[in-house]
């Protein structure tokens, strides 16, 4: 039973180790704000249903001819009375039902690259709380490996100092540098911890933190698309274009409404009656009919056919200011990335290496006594700097990466 409980919590612990797809597809389906945005869809699928009604033809029965009071003393208040029902319906001409459903369904279309680009902007957030984790991951375990390299270094300098060949203020300045270490230990910790409770609230989940885990390479790559690679695609992909281009076409939609709408509706009607007629004694059972045409003497929808007009313009305008972002993201994105990657390219080729020769040179002239205590604790020092500014310096790229992927509205970078 102990065994079976222990595989089932290591199999639990394991499922929580999410790499970056999986942790994406688990926000798509639970975060409440995106579930909430994907209700406004829903909603406008409804609103296309009630634009699409027909006109409810109406029903009208009038009774006439009751005898109120008694004539010359006869009262037979039911024998003249006549029943007459009727229908009447409303034709709607110019093809309103019809534009009113086009409308609608433009509106589902601009609703759903909204979306799409309220859950960009979500993913771009979620993207950061990911690489904020695998950042801090790699900050506890540079500042693990740290404090186990100092404790190392402790155990040979006191070794030393029992032998006689430190002397027991070097040590005891040492054994006081390990404050430092713990520290940088204690801070990665807390950081990680919080960056993991950020990507918990994120997922609306509840799991315990030290069950929640992330994967994922935390490095940079050297391929890069062109410039104008990366502009095409996010003309092509950014929702937020796409919905400006929409709103465009919606905007001309509701202008032909507007017209459509100023233009007359003829009622038809038709009644049956069953009395005698004035000129025809013999026809009982008679039928009507009605034509009524609202007479257009004035225009009541000018002032929503000239407003519709006005809204082309704007969304036309709002089109191209969409589209001046879309190249300034994706420019400003670009030269970000290009300066993290030329940060981080001597730091590989040059600098980590050299700062672990130095600290191993430093270190080993001081224990042979060529080297003196401040030097080793500046090479040290050096030595660490080095070591974070470029894992920093990983984590500004992919934070950059994944602007990048924002702004092209699809994962260039995984």
């Amino acid at each position: 039973m102990l065994v079976s409980a222990f595989l089932v919590a290591q199999s639990f612990a394991q499922q929580q180790a999410l790499t970056w797809q999986e942790l994406k597809a688990k926000f798509e389906a639970v975060n409440p704000t995106l579930k909430a945005a994907q209700d406004n869809i829903a909603e406008s699928h409804a609103e296309e249903i009630t634009a699409y009604l027909r006109p409810n033809p109406d029903f009208t029965l009038t009774a006439d001819g009751t005898q109120l009071a008694p004539y010359q003393g006869t009262w037979r208040p039911l024998a003249g009375t006549f029943y007459s029902p009727g229908f009447s319906y409303l034709h709607e001409r110019r093809h309103k039902r019809e534009l009113r459903l086009q409308s609608a369904q433009q509106t589902t279309d601009v609703t759903i690259s909204q979306y799409a680009d309220q859950k960009r902007g979500m993913i771009f957030t979620l993207r950061n709380a990911f690489v904020q984790t695998l950042q801090a991951k790699a900050v506890l375990q540079n500042a693990r490996n740290n404090l186990e390299y100092w404790d190392r270094e402790l155990s040979v300098n006191k070794s030393r100092w029992k032998n006689g060949d430190e002397a027991e203020v070097d040590y005891d300045r040492l054994l006081l540098e390990r404050v430092q270490f713990e520290s940088d230990y204690e801070t990665a910790l807390v950081n990680l911890r919080t960056a993991k409770i950020s990507l918990l609230q994120l997922l609306n989940d509840r799991t315990p933190i030290e069950q929640f885990e992330v994967t994922g390479p935390f490095e940079y790559s050297d391929e890069l698309k062109t410039l104008e690679e990366l502009r095409t695609l996010a003309l092509a992909n950014r929702p937020d274009l796409k919905a400006a281009v929409e709103s465009v076409a919606l905007a001309k939609t509701n202008y032909d409404l507007a017209v459509a709408n100023g233009s007359t509706d003829p009622t038809f009607g038709a009644w049956y009656t069953h009395n005698g007629s004035f000129n025809n004694p013999n026809a009982y059972n008679t039928l009507g009919l009605s034509v009524s045409i609202p007479l257009r003497i004035f225009d009541r929808n000018q002032g929503e056919k000239t407003r519709t007009k006005i809204d082309i313009t704007r969304n036309e305008r709002l089109r191209d200011a969409a589209q001046a972002q879309v190249f300034n993201d994706v420019d400003s994105a670009y030269v970000t990335l290009q300066s993290a990657l030329n940060l981080l390219r001597p730091y590989r080729k040059d600098y980590l290496s050299l700062s672990t020769a130095i600290r191993d040179k430093v270190a080993f002239a001081y224990q042979r006594g060529g080297a003196s205590l401040l030097d080793y604790l500046d090479a040290e020092k050096a030595f660490r700097d080095t070591r974070l500014a470029y894992i920093n310096l990983v984590g500004s790229y992919l934070v950059a990466a994944a602007q990048m992927n924002m702004a092209v509205g699809e994962e260039v970078f995984e």
